[in-house]
């Protein structure tokens, strides 16, 4: 996965974890949490008629990010207060403004989150590379290229697809969740690791992209 000028210009703008053990079949845990509905939560007054945004919680902390740039697939999204995400479709690739940034990601070969629908009982590896820094851009907290071994599995949840994805490396493991549209494959709601110890972010689409 390339990161273009998007992730550059985050960069200059600005799931729980598991135990550390190899075998990443032992992440997935069986979730027996009802889907979340189909229908998006309702934006906030200070979001437009139409425009697209997100709402982001990270443990009792909830914002609104707005799409402020967006190239294909690969968009960049800004809150009020200073926190930006970009994502390329619903993968979260880089973040600023918070505690820990994701100063890049890159996944090899083909993204399997492409098309929930084809992986439908099936178990589907995949290797992941994360850059990571701290707010203050200390050199002593950064960590390029950290390699993750990953394994997304998806099933029917209710009136969704789940795809979990379990990923461990670099002495740390954790979960992604995904909830797609099982007609259209689109993501409308996530819970994502973002480089943090303790809760995961919670990614809403409350008004999608067009297009």
């Amino acid at each position: 996965m390339r990161l273009p000028a998007l992730t550059l210009c985050l960069l200059t703008a600005a799931c729980s974890w598991m135990p550390e053990s190899e075998d990443i079949t032992g992440l997935f845990a069986s979730s027996q949490d009802p889907a979340p509905p189909l229908t998006l939560p309702a934006p906030p007054r200070e979001v437009g008629v139409g425009e697209p945004a997100l709402r982001l919680t990270m443990g009792e902390r909830r914002i609104t990010a707005l799409l402020v740039q967006h190239n294909g697939e690969m968009r960049m999204w800004r809150s009020p207060d200073g926190v930006v995400v970009a994502t390329d479709g619903a993968r979260v690739v880089a973040t600023a403004g918070l505690p820990v940034w994701i100063a890049g990601s890159r996944i090899d070969g083909e993204d399997p989150l492409d098309d929930p629908a084809a992986i439908l009982g099936r178990t589907v590896p995949m290797r992941r590379s994360i850059d990571l820094m701290s707010r203050n851009r200390s050199p002593d907290d950064m960590h390029f290229g950290v390699s993750f071994n990953c394994r997304l599995r998806a099933k029917r949840q209710e009136e969704a697809i789940l795809v979990e994805e379990g990923c461990y490396g670099g002495g740390q493991g954790f979960i992604n969740r995904f909830w797609a549209d099982p007609a259209s494959g689109a993501v409308w709601r996530s819970q994502q690791w973002v480089g943090e110890k303790g809760e995961p972010m919670l990614v809403e689409v409350m008004v999608p992209p067009r297009g």
